[in-house]
């Protein structure tokens, strides 16, 4: 099985070209920086993958992404190998984009808060569903369930 998530930030724009003649197929390569879990020092605090997309993933990259987007990346990895002009061999690898989303909301990714409840609901307040505020995504990825929220008001429960 050949089969990688990526969660990171775009290095810079992507390049998007398109085939010629009769093909036509959209062609996006980006950069994503992911953090590292674990720092050591001296060494990077992020590694660095060169991903293409392809199609139609490819068209909503040229659409939707740009340098310092944050997304997650579900694609394959694929060797790149081949000979320079010096006669000798380049190894490398590139991700294949199946699947991209976005890892953060609009409004985070443009600079904004992540919070999304300005401030909270306050001491023991009895809001109806209409007056509640909706939860939001926080700085990764998941929702912050507010204090008073009954399991039954839970859209999954």
């Amino acid at each position: 099985m050949n089969k990688v998530i990526l969660m990171g930030r775009l290095t810079r724009d992507p390049e998007v070209r398109y085939g010629q003649g009769g093909n036509q197929t959209a062609v996006a390569r980006f950069s994503l920086a992911v953090d590292r879990r674990f720092k050591r020092d001296g060494q990077p605090d992020a590694d660095f993958f060169n991903c293409t997309a392809f199609g139609k993933q490819a068209e909503f990259v040229e659409r939707y992404l740009h340098k310092g987007i944050k997304m997650v990346v579900v694609g394959r990895i694929q060797n790149d190998n081949y000979t320079n002009r010096d006669g000798q061999m380049v190894y490398s690898v590139q991700v294949i984009a199946e699947e991209l989303e976005f890892a953060e909301s609009k409004n985070a990714s443009a600079g904004g808060s992540n919070d999304s409840f300005g401030g909270g609901f306050g001491g023991g307040s009895n809001f109806g569903a209409a007056s509640r505020p909706a939860p939001g995504p926080v700085g990764d990825g998941f929702m912050n369930i507010p204090d008073g929220v009954e399991d039954e008001d839970l859209p999954f429960n």
